[in-house]
């Protein structure tokens, strides 16, 4: 079982910069797979970006490449999403998840490979 609790949203003018932190329990944080996704009123959830066991690899939506950058600190249990460049089409509940099956572009990018989903954390971007 892994918990997760995401942390750092918030409301940012256009153009600005939040980080997002994604806290997991257990001792096995290394062994997975770690998405974020997110999900905007009355629309469904998103990917967003993914990063492998060791952080060597990622991958990120169209959307936020070159603005997002996802990374993680396994000795710390954490995940961590920086946002730059934001704008109004980013707001939205954004959320962390855990999956426990190897890193595959095709896979990542699905909610359903993940196994596990943190509470979400709000995002709001004023123009």
């Amino acid at each position: 079982q892994v918990q997760l609790v995401e942390s750092g949203g918030g409301l940012v003018q256009a153009g600005g910069s939040l980080r997002l932190s994604c806290e997991a329990s257990g001792r096995t944080f290394s062994t997975y797979v770690m998405g974020w996704f997110r999900q905007a009123p009355g629309k469904e959830r998103d990917f967003v970006a993914a990063i492998s066991r060791s952080g060597g690899r990622t991958l990120y939506a169209d959307s936020v490449k070159g603005r997002f950058t996802i990374s993680r600190d396994n000795a710390k249990n954490t995940v961590y999403l920086q946002m730059n460049s934001l704008n109004p089409e980013d707001k939205a509940v954004y959320y962390c998840a855990a999956d426990g099956d190897v890193f595959r572009p095709n896979t990542v990018v699905a909610a359903r490979s993940y196994d596990y989903w943190g509470q979400g954390t709000q995002v709001t971007v004023s123009s």
